[in-house]
């Protein structure tokens, strides 16, 4: 078994990086385009033989804007910031109501300003990206600032890999 210091040794930040799409308008493009594919597959009726579904169509330029959208998807990489610092974020962004463990109007933005390691930004870039960003994005951002700080397995369970590997025979 290891002593103390040869564990301090191997110990290391957790980090997660999560994908951000920084391109609001393409991923309001993919959304109106599945949309508009529901619509075509529920209502579409053809008028000849010779008709040719537009969901053909709907799904190539669905395909496309998916891909583009992924294409403007920046990485993002959140870092453990230590106990100590982590416990005078939270008391630096106390909430009011004593059953809540932090103000969620300002503490997660100071978290992810805190945690992220690349690219490092100010409040104020945050801000200015949290201005042109939506809320399910800054969520991927808190969530796994969130988890390097607080998420207790340090080797998550993954089905699909699992999966995977059962399928080559490497398991069953």
């Amino acid at each position: 078994m290891p002593n103390i210091e040869e564990i301090l040794a191997q110990a290391t930040p957790r980090r997660r990086t999560v994908q951000v799409c920084v391109r609001g308008d393409l991923a309001s493009e993919v959304e109106r385009l599945a949309e508009e594919m529901a619509t075509a597959t529920k209502e579409w009726e053809p008028t000849s033989i010779a008709d040719e579904h537009p969901g053909r169509r709907l799904a190539a330029e669905l395909k496309a804007a998916q891909e583009a959208a992924r294409a403007a998807e920046v990485p993002f990489v959140l870092q453990f910031i230590g106990d100590r610092a982590y416990s005078d974020l939270l008391a630096a962004h106390p909430s009011d109501n004593p059953n809540e463990l932090f103000d969620d109007r300002t503490f997660p933005n100071a978290l992810i300003v805190a945690a992220c390691v690349d690219p490092k930004m100010t409040a104020e870039q945050a801000a200015e990206l949290f201005e042109k960003v939506n809320r399910g994005e800054q969520k991927k951002l808190f969530d796994a600032a969130w988890e390097v700080h607080n998420a207790a397995e340090a080797v998550p369970f993954s089905l699909a890999a699992s999966a995977f590997l059962a399928g080559l025979g490497g398991g069953r």
